[in-house]
C-alpha cells in the first residue's frame, strides 16, 4: 500500500489568488483526502452592524467582497426593505438588475481568466480580462466606480443612468456579444481544455444537493437553481431561465459560467429595452423591527442574508452566509481522486471568495 503523507495548498498559492487552506492526504500523486480549513482571514464586518446606522451599513456590506460588491448591497437592501415594509420603485429594480447583470459579466469574466492560467492558458487569460475591462468601463461611466459602484441605498438607487447612456450600452451589447462567443468557444470546444477538464473531480446531482451546492457548482450537476427565478429585483419581468449542465465536471462548472455571460448580456440587453419611467427611490421613515432573510443570486451561487432590528437605528444581528462557504463541502467531496497538478483547477472550478467567506 502507498505511504500516504499530507500535504498544505495555501493559504499562498502561485496559482490560486484566494487564501484557501487545505490539508492534502495523498498517496503517491493521488488525492485520497481532504481536510479544510477556513478562518485565515479575520474581518469582523457582521460586528459592524453595532457601530454604523442601518441606512450607512449598505456601504460595509457593498466590502465584503471586491468582485460582487453591488450584489451584496442589494442583499442587504432588499432585506432592510421587507422588514420595513418599503416597496421601491420600478426604475430602481430594473437599475438594480442591469447593474447586478454587469457584475456576474465582470466576475465570470474575471473567473475564466483566472481558470485559463491555473490551465496555463496565458494568452485566454489576457484575452478574458481584456473583455472584462470594457465591463469595467460601463460600470464606472454610469455608477463612478469601478469596482464598488456605490449607487445601491435602502429605498432604491442613488444614480439614473440617462437614456442616452442607456441606448449607447445597447448597441454595445451585440458587438461585446460576438466577442464574448468566440471567446467562449475556446473554452468549450478546444481539444486542450477538453482534455484538462472533462471528467475531472465529477460531483453527482445528489452529492450537490446533499452537500448544498450553490450556483455554477449546482447547476453544473443538474441542480436547477437559481434565486433569480423567485423575481426579485426585475427578473420576474425578463422571463429568466437558469443555465443547466449535467455532467458535473470541471468542464460542466465552466460551460455553466460561459453561457451565464451570454444570459446576462441577454438580461440587460431586455431590461434595457423594457426601463420603466418613474423615480429612483423612496424616502425611508423610521427604523427597521423584525427580521427577515434576504436572498440574491450572485455570481458564486446564492448569498443569504439574515437581518434582525430592534426598533432602533443600530441593527440587533447580520449574519451573511456566502456562497463559497455553501461550496466548501462539495469541493471536499470533488478533489479525492483527483491527482496533485489537478487540485488547483478543481478548487478554481467553484470560483472561491474567501475574503467572502470569512467575514
Amino acid at each position: 500500500m502507498p505511504e500516504r503523507i499530507v500535504i498544505p495548498f495555501g493559504p499562498q498559492h502561485p496559482v490560486l489568488p484566494e487564501p484557501i487552506h487545505l490539508d492534502l492526504v495523498l498517496e503517491d500523486e493521488l488525492v485520497v483526502d481532504v481536510i479544510p480549513s477556513i478562518g485565515y482571514i479575520h474581518r469582523g464586518l457582521e460586528q459592524l452592524v453595532q457601530k454604523r446606522e442601518f441606512t450607512e451599513y449598505v456601504y460595509v456590506a457593498e466590502r465584503i467582497c471586491g468582485i460582487c460588491s453591488f450584489m451584496h448591497a442589494v442583499g442587504y437592501s432588499q432585506g432592510i426593505e421587507h422588514i420595513m415594509g418599503i416597496e421601491i420603485p420600478d426604475r430602481a429594480k430594473y437599475l438594480r438588475t442591469i447593474w447586478s447583470e454587469c457584475s456576474r459579466l465582470h466576475s465570470h469574466l474575471l473567473w475564466l481568466g483566472l481558470f485559463a492560467d491555473g490551465m496555463g492558458f496565458e494568452n485566454l487569460f489576457m484575452r478574458s480580462w481584456q473583455l472584462r475591462e470594457s465591463v469595467l468601463d460601463t460600470l464606472e461611466d454610469t455608477t463612478g466606480g469601478r469596482v464598488i459602484q456605490g449607487t445601491c441605498k435602502v429605498g432604491g438607487v442613488r444614480r439614473d443612468i440617462e437614456k442616452e447612456k442607456l441606448d449607447k450600452m445597447h448597441r454595445q451589447l451585440d458587438p461585446f456579444e460576438e466577442q464574448c462567443r468566440e471567446l467562449g468557444d475556446v473554452f468549450l470546444d478546444d481539444d486542450t481544455v477538453k482534455y484538462r477538464l472533462k471528467g475531472l473531480s465529477v460531483i453527482s446531482k445528489d452529492d450537490a444537493y446533499a452537500l448544498g451546492a450553490v450556483g455554477p457548482t449546482a447547476r453544473a450537476s443538474g441542480v436547477a437553481m437559481d434565486h433569480r427565478e423567485t423575481g426579485y429585483a426585475a427578473y420576474g419581468d425578463l422571463g429568466f431561465k437558469p443555465v443547466v449542465e449535467t455532467a458535473g465536471d470541471c468542464y460542466a462548472r465552466c460551460a455553466v459560467r460561459v453561457k451565464e455571460v451570454y444570459a446576462s448580456i441577454d438580461l440587460i440587453r431586455r431590461a434595457i429595452d423594457q426601463m420603466p419611467e418613474g423615480p429612483l427611490d423612496v424616502k425611508v421613515k423610521g427604523t427597521p423591527d423584525g427580521e427577515y432573510f434576504s436572498r440574491v443570486e450572485q455570481p458564486r451561487g446564492e448569498v443569504v442574508y439574515y437581518l434582525r432590528g430592534d426598533g432602533t437605528k443600530y441593527l440587533s444581528r447580520a449574519r451573511i452566509r456566502t456562497p463559497t462557504l455553501a461550496n466548501i463541502p462539495p469541493l471536499v467531496k470533488m478533489l479525492p481522486g483527483a491527482q496533485l497538478a489537478d487540485v488547483p483547477v478543481v478548487v478554481l472550478s467553484i470560483d472561491p471568495c474567501i475574503s467572502c467567506t470569512e467575514r
